[in-house]
């Protein structure tokens, strides 16, 4: 294991919480099933948490939330949430209490604690380190209301962290299935953030088209079903590699979601874990600090296996060919009711690593590459970089 992991200045750091064992969303959600306890126990399980490498996260206060979100939007979802009741006009301003966005026992503390841990993130970040905190990813927040099963947009806090102390030039690199809308959003005036999202094309929340460089500074590459791993490659080395050298930024941010990975039940992406854990390497090494977080991810097998492998990969570990006992343990102990049990592969309980794909490459897709790359030198023509 390299004793500073990706040749950061400093050790990297895993944060996170016991707050995510507890239940969450209720019932016939889909993400009321274990995520973050799972890449806990399997981290544990592998030994691969020492002195230090873990984090417990703190919680944001109501003073912080209201950094990005409006006061009596935070206001409302602590009330509701202590009250387990929501008003109408609550509802529809607010949009809590939602199929798509529940209200659940403590659903308040769990959304801040997500905030909390992105915040403590990018301090660590700042000091010369990577830090994952795959609780973080809730890429859809709104200021003033919860969306896509988002109730607070814990990316955004990650870049005002280090925007508020002095970092000039933030990439946010999005690799959910859909689209990171609240984060472009939310920076799309700032000079000093640029945002770079690879998602399924004509997915929720149906935004994120190649045209849409938001203020000049968005990079938007929308990718059709079935995309896989050498596709994933040509967009990577292509596009998101050279933007980030041209960029050159002193942090990177990156939302991970699981739900690109072949087998998740809400996208009809392909990739493999191995895939992305190569890219959000490359992507880690581009600038001296770098934030990683979770996001989106409805298959509790590949989620658990892509973020602890992640973890090993990001810290140095060398991924097991065959898991130990414990934690195959684990994996037999996932259950979801998006996925049939003549779904579930034997790899998914057996191994980390997926094999890797070698679809062929389609025409469109260096297409895309062709287009995205002419649209983003308008970037550097207009001279949207900050100094």
């Amino acid at each position: 294991m390299h004793p500073r992991g990706l040749n950061k200045k400093l050790p990297p750091v895993f944060v996170g919480h016991e707050i995510y064992r507890r239940a969450a969303y209720g019932s016939h959600h889909p993400l009321a099933i274990p995520r973050l306890e799972s890449v806990m126990d399997l981290c544990r399980a592998l030994g691969w948490f020492a002195d230090g490498e873990f984090v417990t996260s703190p919680r944001a206060s109501e003073e912080e939330l209201s950094w990005f979100h409006a006061p009596e939007y935070v206001s409302a979802l602590r009330r509701a949430a202590q009250s387990g009741q929501v008003a109408p006009e609550v509802r529809r301003r607010h949009a809590i209490g939602t199929m798509e966005n529940p209200l659940f026992s403590g659903v308040f503390e769990r959304a801040a604690t997500s905030v909390g841990g992105s915040i403590r993130a990018a301090e660590l970040a700042i000091e010369g380190r990577i830090v994952f905190h795959p609780a973080g990813g809730t890429h859809h927040g709104r200021p003033d209301r919860a969306s896509g099963f988002c109730y607070f947009n814990d990316p955004a806090f990650a870049i005002l962290v280090l925007l508020r102390n002095g970092v000039q030039r933030v990439l946010y690199v999005d690799l959910d299935a859909h689209h990171g809308d609240g984060v472009q959003d939310a920076f799309e005036n700032d000079p000093r953030v640029h945002t770079i999202s690879i998602h399924e094309r004509g997915r929720w929340p149906y935004t994120g088209d190649l045209s849409d460089t938001g203020a000049g500074r968005a990079c938007n590459l929308p990718v059709p079903a079935r995309f896989n791993d050498r596709e994933f490659k040509v967009l990577v080395d292509g596009v998101v590699l050279p933007l980030a050298r041209r960029i050159a930024p002193q942090a990177v941010v990156v939302t991970c979601g699981a739900d690109a990975l072949a087998g998740d039940p809400l996208s009809s992406m392909t990739l493999t874990n191995v895939a992305l854990w190569s890219a959000i390497e490359r992507v880690a090494l581009a600038a001296p600090a770098a934030v990683v977080l979770g996001g989106g991810g409805y298959n509790p097998w590949t989620v658990a296996r892509y973020w602890t492998g992640l973890w090993g990969r990001l810290s140095g570990r060398i991924i097991p060919h065959s898991l130990p006992h414990d934690a195959r343990a684990i994996l037999a102990g996932l259950r979801c009711d998006l996925i049939d049990d003549e779904e579930i592969r034997e790899a998914w309980l057996t191994t980390l690593a997926d094999a890797p794909n070698a679809e062929p490459v389609r025409p469109e897709i260096e297409n895309l590459r062709d287009l995205a790359l002419a649209l983003a030198e308008d970037w550097f023509r207009a001279g949207r970089i900050a100094a």
